[in-house]
């Protein structure tokens, strides 16, 4: 179906309806940054694929809006229809509002559906929207309406992660969670958010592609809880060792019967920014806590084990790196598309012990398609690769013993003077964050400028983040924490010892190239002075940075060392787990310089 039919049936929805202008996120129900197909609406109306965007339709017009990341992508993907790019620049605003204040007249509606903006963000539309004297309604889901052939919800069944993997009992999670509801003065607590609920209850599952994570909800009371989920979804074993932990499974669409029908006297612990505006409005109490979900911040900080199966799951995931790099150099005069290479990727991973997927859609971009931030080459719009220019590859696995995410650009030939100072001017950001010691107390924002410093110098930048939160055999993206300018959330957000954060600085010429250098780093103890305590990083990524593209007159000989002792460490790791070609192979990688 052609875009412009598609916003057409929504323009005779909205009359329908009285609505002057519909407001579709990219989000699901529990506010998910990857969702299941079920809700992709926004890709479905507009025809932009991207994880991150909000359309808005009027009956005169359609926009949307989107970060720096998918700037380029949107622009392709969206060259012939009506609809609008709107490139946002500052995340904390939602410019799109300012839009349909220009746009509508006063006493106009605006719709959306409820289920997919968090109370916290209706809160702000509606008072922006009011001193326009236009107003908001939530309860209008028009794609149950106009999207005939919508995509069922996932029935893939559970699986439970063994202790071994996790280090923590579900009763133990439980237990830390019921001491942080008791501490804020409530009985009951409602989680939303998926990869919260996984981690709680040591479930995984298929249910978002690259995010193993089940479609439910969970109320958690001062002695049981119960499990939103489709029965059908819940092996008979799962459910016995669910019910050995005092949870109880009701079918996902109770949680609104639930919360309609909770004790008036109860008090109930939610997370304003995580919580839909229509399940908020379901609860029936109005002693409501608002506070960030405790397991927010539990999960961020991984154990012993976890920890060690972190290294593990790097140390597989850099044999499978190395074997398909040897396969890309040995192949690269064989008419190689972007395409091959994102499924030879994928092989090579799915070779290693404990391997579930991937953790996101693998970004590979061939010389200008690398300056498309999160390009995915797709089988009948693939660049052909050839033994010339730069070749970014950012991507990653999911393993039940941990989650990966690495880029590497490397050199397919002669490379010329501006790609050699942006990506040496891009390592030597990548190893300043690296070497970082820092107080205990010290946010994401203040780390970010270390990645950047040598590209300012030059006049030079990139606009997303420098880093993120990592999952462990869960969401690739996970909060609190991140290395940003100060515009996010999460740059908001102490790096604390034991958070897995990544280390992503990068540099995108339009037309030309793109350059991003990636590890994962482990927060972990310096030591003390009479100013306080103090962390490091520790590098959890195993696998060479390409050294062809540096301009060595640009390096320090700290800077030089770094780099020299970190191929010896890739060596020292994956080495032993090679054959002896592949160990050849990655011994001319780690040489020094």
């Amino acid at each position: 179906m052609l875009i412009s039919h598609k916003l057409l049936l929504i323009r005779e929805a909205m009359s329908t309806s009285k609505i002057d202008a519909y407001i579709i996120p990219s989000s699901d129900p529990h506010q998910s940054e990857y969702v299941a197909n079920h809700w992709k609406s926004r890709a479905w109306i507009t025809g932009f694929t991207g994880s991150a965007g909000t359309a808005v339709v009027s009956h005169k017009a359609s926009g949307l809006w989107t970060d720096s990341r998918y700037f380029i992508q949107a622009e392709m993907e969206l060259k012939d229809s009506e609809i609008l790019l709107h490139k946002v620049y500052n995340q904390g605003s939602p410019q799109f509002i300012d839009w349909i204040i220009d746009n509508l007249d006063h006493g106009d509606m605006v719709g959306c559906d409820g289920a997919l903006f968090s109370k916290m963000q209706i809160d702000s539309y509606e008072k922006k929207l009011a001193k326009a004297g236009i107003k908001l309604e939530v309860n209008h889901d028009l794609f149950a309406q106009i999207w005939k052939d919508r995509p069922n919800l996932p029935s893939d069944p559970l699986l439970e992660l063994d202790i071994q993997f996790v280090g923590e009992s579900r009763s133990s999670k439980l237990k830390r969670i019921r001491s942080k509801m008791k501490q804020k003065g409530a009985n009951l607590h409602l989680v939303s958010t998926l990869d919260d609920i996984a981690w709680i209850f040591n479930i995984r599952c298929n249910d978002v592609t690259y995010n193993p994570v089940a479609i439910s909800y969970a109320i958690i009371t001062d002695e049981s809880a119960i499990l939103f989920i489709h029965k059908d979804k819940v092996p008979e074993g799962i459910k016995q060792s669910l019910a050995e932990d005092e949870v109880t499974i009701m079918p996902y669409e109770e949680i609104w019967n639930t919360l309609n029908n909770i004790d008036p006297s109860s008090k109930i612990l939610i997370d304003e920014n995580s919580i839909s505006i229509k399940l908020f409005r379901a609860i029936n109490t109005k002693n409501i806590i608002n506070s960030r979900l405790p397991s927010i911040c539990f999960k961020a900080i991984k154990n012993v084990v976890e920890i060690q199966h972190f290294r593990n799951a790097m140390e597989k995931d850099g044999i499978a790196l190395t074997r398909f790099f040897i396969w890309l150099e040995n192949n690269i005069n064989e008419n190689i598309s972007e395409y091959d290479i994102v499924q030879k990727l994928a092989y090579f991973r799915s070779l290693m012990p404990g391997y579930k997927s991937e953790s996101f859609g693998a970004i590979v971009g061939y010389k200008e398609n690398g300056a498309i931030v999160h390009y995915s080459p797709s089988k009948d719009h693939s660049a052909i690769i050839k033994p010339t220019g730069v070749l970014l590859i950012d991507s990653g696995g999911q393993y039940l013993d941990g989650t990966t995410d690495i880029t590497r650009t490397i050199s397919l030939g002669d490379a010329t003077s501006e790609e050699k100072n942006a990506y040496t001017r891009v390592l030597k950001g990548h190893i300043a964050l690296d070497q970082a010691i820092f107080p205990e107390g010290t946010l994401g924002v203040q780390l970010d400028t270390l990645a950047r410093t040598h590209l300012w110098e030059d006049k030079l930048n990139y606009l997303h983040g420098t880093g993120h939160g990592i999952g462990f055999f869960l969401n690739v993206h996970e909060g609190p924490q991140g290395f940003h300018p100060g515009i996010a959330a999460r740059s908001k957000n102490t790096i604390d010892e034991h958070m897995v954060t990544t280390n992503e600085p990068g540099y995108y010429e339009t037309g030309k190239f793109g350059i991003r250098i990636e590890n994962c780093l482990l927060t972990i103890k310096e030591g003390s002075s009479e100013s306080g305590n103090f962390l490091k990083f520790e590098t959890l990524t195993l696998f060479p940075i390409e050294t062809n593209l540096i301009d060595i007159n640009l390096m320090t000989a700290k800077e030089v060392n770094w780099l020299n002792r970190y191929h010896q460490e890739v060596f020292r790791r994956l080495s032993p787990h090679l054959d002896k070609t592949e160990s050849k192979w990655l011994s001319g990688k780690c040489q020094e310089i």
